[in-house]
């Protein structure tokens, strides 16, 4: 018990390290908190500090999700691989360093997917990439890459127990912090990927 909450505050720990703020910082010289949405994530830093510095933020938080799904699973199984996989995520969202504010969550929930259950992953990739490519909306292609997530592992591609409930509480998740974007689509003021980059 001390070794999975241990486990789990390291993963919140890993997850709430802002890669995004810092390589738009350090790279891009532009804090992206006062800049294109505003928001902590990579979508944002590639609006604001271009597509490379964008990827390499990218690349961390898919990291993350790879990092603490690795850790959970080598030390306790899939129980605290999905207790890990949730508390990064949950540290992506609401940093430490942050004041508990931060990103929404995807490119960690997609690093998560991609260790622990890689065939479900490479479809929501496809499904994602076909999203954007065909609407122009990244946060369309994360809604539906989403809500299609729970419903993959739970009746498609049948996962054990721990999996499918991370797969809800990451759709929650996710979905609660692309309210706004959610309300934007539906007023139609949403900023396509084009609109800035």
């Amino acid at each position: 018990m001390i070794k999975a909450v241990f486990l789990m505050a390291l993963c919140y720990i890993i997850g709430s390290i802002p890669f995004s703020l810092i390589f738009g910082m350090a790279l891009g010289k532009v804090d992206i908190r006062t800049r294109g949405s505003g928001n902590i994530g990579a979508t944002n830093v590639l609006r604001t500090s271009g597509l490379a510095v964008a990827l390499l933020a990218l690349a961390a938080d898919l990291c993350k999700g790879l990092a603490a799904a690795w850790i959970g699973l080598a030390a306790g199984g899939s129980t605290l691989a999905a207790l890990c996989a949730a508390t990064v995520i949950t540290g992506h969202c609401y940093s430490l360093f942050l004041n508990f504010k931060g990103g929404k969550g995807v490119a960690t929930a997609a690093g998560i997917m991609a260790f622990l259950m890689p065939k479900i992953f490479l479809v929501i990739l496809i499904t994602f990439i076909l999203t954007v490519t065909i609407s122009r909306y990244v946060s369309l292609g994360s809604i539906i890459a989403a809500v299609v997530f729970p419903l993959l592992t739970i009746f498609f591609m049948p996962q054990p127990l721990p999996y499918i409930i991370l797969s809800i509480y990451m759709i929650a998740l996710v979905l609660y912090r692309h309210k706004e974007n959610i309300q934007r689509l539906i007023a139609g003021k949403e900023s396509k990927i084009t609109d800035r980059f």
